[in-house]
């Protein structure tokens, strides 16, 4: 198998070390060729992680002269930045999320990328859950029949720390959690006719951001309800994506640790008035092994032996209905 030569953009997003850890794990795919970090307050944090162990520190330019794609994981405002460097320099890409800039620099990367026939890879983990990817299956086969309504929260109670760090964020907690529950609404039910926000600052903590915040997305038959907070006590708990539709409902609560989905057809639930499904368990890969088949897939792509289904257009409207939800734009 030809081996993909892989460096690394930036160590400070939280996702960025497991990332390199995924890509370590396939030596048969990847030669690692280094990575690079121009703030130095991440070489003393997060340098000595074991991700980077052994690995040579380069500069950004170097990692663009010596890979043929790259993992861009700098802080979140610098991602589309260092995206664009690579895309320019003829680099495949997977960019953890979300993107940052405005609409029209992320339009433009795109139709770079695209026009070069680049790879774009998204981070968004949920991508990967395997009760999402069952979800997914029941709608594609038609089991849940037309749908109706999507349910997503993904919530957790945040301590100071993190909050502070999030009000460098137009939308707060709704830009970086959001992100992943749009990611997955728009790829089942495609762009809204409409977006309407409620964006709540509690003050919790003394940290004045948008921490409680619902978004509605309306279609022609359909709603879409986002729920994201900073401070639900046992939010993580209660991270949940329902969706229902006009021959059943899938819900899956939680989205992880564990792993939990109910199904229900018209043929279970026979009596309206009672709870009736079958509840599903999966094995979870969040602890060990959450971006190893990211890592695998994005070989593929690269190597054209797999298509990524979430295409460029995709990609761009996620940026857009966020950005809406967040009033960016």
């Amino acid at each position: 198998m030809k081996k993909i030569k892989l460096g690394q953009i930036g160590i400070g997003h939280n996702h960025g070390e497991a990332k390199m850890l995924a890509a370590r794990k396939f030596p048969e795919l990847f030669e690692i060729v280094g990575y690079a970090e121009e703030n130095e307050k991440w070489i003393q944090d997060r340098g000595g992680l074991r991700g980077y162990e052994g690995l040579e520190r380069m500069s950004v330019d170097q990692i663009l002269e010596r890979s043929d794609a790259v993992l861009v994981e700098s802080d979140v405002w610098d991602l589309t930045k260092y995206a664009k460097m690579c895309i320019d320099a003829g680099k495949h890409i997977h960019m953890d999320k979300p993107a940052s800039g405005t609409l029209t620099e992320w339009k433009s990367l795109l139709d770079h990328a695209e026009a070069q026939k680049l790879v774009i890879q998204m981070g968004y983990m949920y991508r990967y859950n395997p009760a999402i990817l069952q979800a997914l299956e029941h709608i594609k086969n038609g089991d849940l029949g037309e749908i109706y309504s999507i349910n997503a929260e993904m919530s957790t109670y945040h301590g100071e720390g993190y909050k502070k760090w999030l009000t460098n964020f137009k939308g707060g907690i709704m830009y970086i959690l959001g992100s992943h529950l749009v990611d997955l609404i728009v790829y089942i039910l495609g762009e809204p006719d409409r977006v309407t926000s409620f964006l709540k600052h509690t003050g919790l903590h003394g940290v004045d951001l948008e921490d409680n915040n619902l978004a509605v997305l309306e279609y022609d038959k359909a709603l879409a309800r986002v729920f994201v907070s900073s401070v639900e006590v046992n939010g993580f708990g209660r991270r949940q994506f329902m969706v229902s539709g006009s021959r059943g409902t899938v819900n899956i609560c939680p989205l992880e640790r564990p792993i939990t989905m109910t199904y229900s057809d018209l043929t279970i639930a026979d009596r309206a008035y009672e709870d009736r499904k079958k509840i599903l368990t999966f094995e979870d890969n969040t602890a060990n092994g959450r971006y190893d088949t990211m890592m695998q897939d994005f070989y593929a792509y690269i190597m054209g032996t797999k298509e990524n289904p979430f295409t460029y257009e995709h990609d761009y409207k996620v940026q857009k209905v966020l950005s809406e939800i967040c009033g960016l734009e």
